[in-house]
């Protein structure tokens, strides 16, 4: 069946042999049995595996529109509420397994190009061989399960110039030519996360591009292999430390790495291209297909089932040394809580009020989703902070699990004991919190969180100018114009 299973996962990609590199050197042989990789990659293929298990296949996976075998349910294209809330179910029960600590598991990406797919024709007003191209593209990612990185940032070297000012015009991504085998392209762009350890990586633009011929060779979009020549992944350090799961439960599983993408003059083939040299096709794209609306739906269900594994390990914190009582400990408790539910109801609302699209997908409606993208990261950052508010020094404390094996083990467990835990499962508890919150591996969520769908500050402005205002202030207008009314008579 195309669904595939996480060995086969692995063994594709060690198979790639994609050009990855990670502190000043080439990764050599399997990419998988990597010190900074190994672990992700088995949490990764784990949810692969779950396409599988008898009791999940109905929700992990669907029918294939073309070959009729099952595939992940991440490219379903939902015509109808049931298939959202299918697609919801799939997202989260991916979320629930790792603590929604894997931001870029493969159902992230899927859901843009399942949209992409359905709006194809975008990207044929410039030729109908790109909207084709992007036809065939999404079959061939979804009958082979693939899974897919993507890089949309330009270096930030000088934000005060526009793109084709900068200093050396290929210091971002830029098409150098055009042959009889493609497009030529070279330069760099940020930020591709887990760009060792998926098969392909999927380059569109992030930001609006001025609409000039000097920004046209820096405007275009497609999808090549990670092997392909002249493409190098070049990796910031691991926060896997090669420490056990009790020592760094969520890095020693969940450590997707972040690379910067460098193109040393790759071709492109002329097949896998969707658009090319046209800022007004490549900044329509997001909107007009609906890929920002899937993909934040996404990562909305995503950030449900975070924001319950966060509750849940603040809640045991809180039974195990037994504060529960304490009234500025249930306020803090309770901020997780109304974040919960705000964003369970963001994401209820957003189905409810799905509507067929012009392209006959069944979408959400962004206005909740919206809200909840630019709410969520406020609020992840205040998870943290809550968590260290409440575990205090018992953060700080923290054997590992070498002492527990050693001859302390005796003091350790009369004087880390809890009220409601033995002082192994209090610290082993404890040392999850840590790695959410004070970690490099707990740092880097945050500064994920806060920047996950780009600028705050840009996020706002844009909420603010695309939401439509107009009624509200009308009904205001409206009852200042009863109220002379009232004052005349």
């Amino acid at each position: 069946m195309p669904a595939k299973t996480g060995q086969q996962y692995i063994d594709r990609i060690d198979a790639a042999k994609s050009n990855v590199w990670i502190d000043g050197q080439q990764v050599q042989g399997k990419v998988s049995e990597h010190p900074a990789f190994r672990g992700v990659m088995r949490s990764q293929a784990a949810l692969y595996d779950m396409q599988f298990d008898p009791d999940k296949i109905e929700i992990m996976t669907c029918v294939s529109p073309t070959t009729g075998e099952r595939v992940g349910t991440s490219f379903l294209q939902p015509s109808t509420r049931e298939d959202l809330e299918k697609r919801r179910n799939m997202i989260q029960e991916w979320a629930k397994f790792n603590g929604g600590m894997m931001g870029r598991s493969p159902d992230y990406i899927n859901s843009g190009m399942m949209a992409y797919g359905a709006a194809a024709d975008i990207f044929g007003a410039q030729d109908t061989m790109y909207a084709d191209n992007m036809r065939q593209y999404i079959e061939y990612i979804r009958e082979n399960d693939l899974s897919l990185t993507h890089t949309l940032i330009q270096p930030q070297v000088n934000r005060g110039v526009q793109t084709h000012q900068l200093s050396d015009p290929y210091i971002a991504a830029r098409i150098v030519r055009k042959n009889d085998d493609g497009l030529v392209i070279r330069g760099a762009r940020l930020l591709a996360t887990q760009g060792g350890i998926t098969d392909e990586i999927m380059v569109f633009p992030s930001t609006v591009l001025k609409q000039s011929e000097e920004e046209n060779p820096y405007a275009f979009a497609f999808s090549i292999p990670n092997n392909t020549p002249g493409l190098k992944f070049i990796c910031r350090e691991s926060f896997d430390y090669g420490k056990s799961p009790f020592d760094h439960p969520l890095g020693s599983r969940f450590e997707e790495m972040d690379a910067i993408v460098v193109f040393d003059d790759v071709t492109v083939p002329w097949n896998r291209i969707f658009a090319l040299g046209n800022t007004d096709i490549c900044n329509r794209a997001y909107a007009d297909s609906n890929a920002a609306v899937h993909m934040t739906h996404q990562v909305v269900s995503k950030n449900v089932a975070k924001t319950e594994f966060i509750l849940g390990i603040l809640q045991l914190m809180v039974e195990t040394i037994n504060i529960g009582q304490y009234q500025h400990v249930q306020e803090k408790m309770a901020e997780v809580i109304i974040a919960l539910e705000t964003l369970k109801a963001f994401l209820t609302a957003s189905e409810a009020n799905a509507k067929l699209d012009r392209w006959g997908v069944m979408t959400p409606d962004f206005g909740p989703l919206n809200a909840a993208r630019n709410y969520f990261p406020k609020m992840y950052p205040r998870f943290s902070e809550i968590m260290q508010l409440l575990g205090a020094s018992g953060l700080m404390a923290l054997p590992n699990e070498a002492d527990f094996q050693s001859v302390l083990r005796p003091d350790l467990d009369k004087y880390l004991q809890a009220a409601n835990q033995d002082a192994y499962h209090r610290v082993k508890l404890y040392r999850l919190a840590w790695d959410v919150c004070m970690s490099a591996f707990g740092s880097r969520q945050t500064l994920y969180e806060r920047y996950f769908f780009g600028d705050p500050v840009r996020m706002a402005g844009a909420l603010y100018n695309g939401y439509d205002k107009q009624e509200y202030v009308d009904r205001v207008k409206e009852f200042l114009e009863r109220s002379e009314q009232l004052v005349t008579h």
